[in-house]
């Protein structure tokens, strides 16, 4: 069997599947899918009448405050205003191309540039998918007002084992108080949906058919949300251990010969516990889990218009002749409540890295220079959690 451009061919006897024409594709996106996702006419219409827009700042309207004095018939009434809430929103800019070779075609009769169009809607899905999990890894790095450590504090719970019966009630309620109604699906690997499902923690959604027969169906919910399950972040890493723990590696200095069953302590990582290791210390390696559960909404979404989304070229000269797909985009994904400040940006559109970069985000707030002055979004309308665990 022979290769041309990455191709596997054979004059005589090699064909390419009809039952199955290409490789599975095992990323299921579904957080893209969902409806945490929904449309915004504020972004369309600040961001969408013009391709020359990359940025724009959005103002909420405040809630009444102040303290009511006593009406006695001796003090004064005093009055205050309300005040406006900013959220800036930022046009992320993806594009890439696929070319094919004729002479591939040729040689195997099968139409490559097909092959490309019918994967383009999928492979923009993962895109965006990946552009939500960076804004979600950068908006759980905020540190730059005290309201973003709140935030940070009250919507990460992080789990020495695995999780429980009581995780997600306890998360959502550290979060948001009694506004944990708000919370509608829960984004976990399979991994933890797995483990969740041994413990039978998950009910199994059903159907009744015409002939009102209940059925099971492969959906799950925990505690009332729906649990849906995709590519999650995961990392391996080294937690606590004792010397009973299966697995476990004693760490030992720097400057000794560990044997099978020990570690340096320099090669203690990444670690993902919280306490000062020492020589003499156990750990074990394993996987730290990150699990969403966010509210149905939650992340505000346009597909802003451009002018060119897709382009086709052919050079007729090169490689003997050859077609280029090419395609292009420029979508919005805002967080309810988190401000997109853009401090750390290089140029018009960020990057995956500078979406995950804490700087650039912060609680939305009403935009005085002192953060004294400042009046923050209560954390607690925000139905965004992260709960972290080892399965």
């Amino acid at each position: 069997m022979g290769k041309f451009d990455a191709k596997s061919f054979n004059e005589k006897n090699f064909k390419y599947s009809v039952e199955h024409p290409r490789v599975p594709n095992l990323k299921t996106n579904e957080m893209k899918k969902s409806k945490v996702l929904k449309g915004s006419e504020d972004i369309r219409n600040t961001l969408g009448a013009s391709e020359s827009s990359a940025y724009a700042r959005i103002a909420m309207k405040g809630l009444l405050d102040g303290q009511a004095v006593n009406y006695d018939g001796k003090t004064d009434i005093t009055a205050t205003g309300t005040k406006t809430f900013e959220r800036g929103v930022v046009v992320v800019g993806r594009a890439k191309a696929w070319t094919e070779k004729d002479f591939a075609e040729d040689l195997t009769g099968e139409d490559f540039m097909q092959n490309i169009a019918d994967q383009v809607a999928d492979y923009k899905d993962a895109l965006d998918q990946d552009t939500i999990l960076s804004e979600l890894k950068g908006i759980f790095s905020m540190s730059t007002s005290n309201e973003d450590k709140r935030f940070i504090e009250k919507h990460i719970s992080k789990i020495k084992g695995n999780m429980s019966s009581t995780t997600l009630n306890s998360a959502t309620n550290k979060a948001c108080g009694k506004n944990k109604k708000s919370f509608r699906m829960v984004f976990m690997d399979s991994d933890v949906q797995t483990n969740l499902e041994n413990m039978n923690l998950l009910k199994n959604l059903t159907y009744t058919d015409k002939d009102g027969i209940t059925r099971d169906i492969s959906l799950y919910s925990w505690n009332g949300r729906l649990v849906i399950v995709d590519d999650m972040p995961k990392t391996e890493g080294y937690f606590d251990a004792t010397a009973d723990t299966e697995g476990a590696l004693k760490i030992v200095a720097n400057t000794a010969t560990p044997s099978a069953d020990e570690i340096k302590l320099e090669d203690v990582t990444p670690y993902l516990d919280d306490r000062a290791l020492k020589a003499g210390d156990y750990v074990v390696l394993g996987t730290e889990y990150t699990t969403y559960a966010l509210g149905e909404g939650t992340i505000d979404y346009e597909d802003l218009p451009i002018k060119h989304p897709y382009g086709a070229s052919r050079d007729e000269a090169k490689n003997g002749g050859e077609d280029t797909l090419y395609m292009r985009q420029r979508k919005v994904f805002a967080p309810f409540g988190i401000s997109y400040e853009k401090k750390v940006q290089a140029s018009l559109s960020p990057t995956d890295e500078e979406l995950e970069n804490g700087t650039n985000w912060t609680i939305v707030n009403s935009g005085e220079e002192a953060e004294a002055d400042r009046s923050y979004i209560d954390h607690r309308s925000i139905a965004i959690v992260k709960i972290v665990s080892r399965g």
